[in-house]
């Protein structure tokens, strides 16, 4: 980005500064040649390439910090079983963008409100973990990081839509059908005659 930013260094953490805003905080690794690989900063990545998830080294250490529980591995794979390989770990993905906004807790709980109902996808969750928050008199958003929104490029990525079965739930709409008399006779106005 060609930015310059101040690392403060502690004794149990690094934290990085822009200017007077911090942008970012990780624990300090005090062993020779240890690596501490986020999977946060790879899916934007991975929504292009999610063949590349299962194997990766990010994803093992989340598993092993707990920050990928057994409720995300149950939504990968109801999501591989329903959408396919591809399609249903760019849906986790999508669920795990979540986390940049929402409590890890209420991502978690919104997964299994979510499996529960049967639904793959991120918006189900989403609603899901807004509810389980405010369930417990929270407000549902958390801001994940200080960065300035300049530093900030949001991702491109598609709305997903609420599932069918989901949408089947909702109450028809009773509205009656607009009436279109009045713009047919626009629509046949007699023009000017041609010479």
């Amino acid at each position: 980005m060609g930015r310059t930013v101040h690392a403060l260094l502690r004794s149990d953490e690094v934290v990085v500064f822009h200017g007077r805003t911090e942008i970012a905080r990780h624990p300090r690794l005090t062993a020779k040649g240890a690596e501490r690989i986020v999977l946060d900063h790879f899916l934007e990545v991975l929504l292009a390439k999610p063949g590349a998830l299962a194997g990766s080294e990010a994803l093992d250490q989340a598993r092993r910090e707990g920050t990928f529980t057994p409720a995300h591995e149950a939504f990968w794979a109801a999501a591989k079983h329903t959408l396919g390989e591809t399609d249903g770990t760019k849906a986790l993905v999508h669920v795990l963008l979540l986390h940049r906004h929402l409590q890890h807790r209420d991502v978690v709980a919104g997964i299994r409100a979510a499996l529960a109902v049967g639904a793959c996808t991120a918006d189900v969750v989403a609603l899901e973990a807004r509810k389980a928050a405010e369930t417990e008199g929270r407000s549902p958003t958390v801001t994940a990081s200080a960065m300035p929104a300049e530093l900030v490029t949001p991702p491109e990525l598609p709305l997903p839509s609420l599932t069918e079965r989901r949408a089947s739930r909702l109450p028809a709409d009773q509205r009656p059908l607009p009436a279109l008399e009045r713009w047919d006779q626009l629509l046949h106005r007699p023009g000017k005659e041609q010479p």
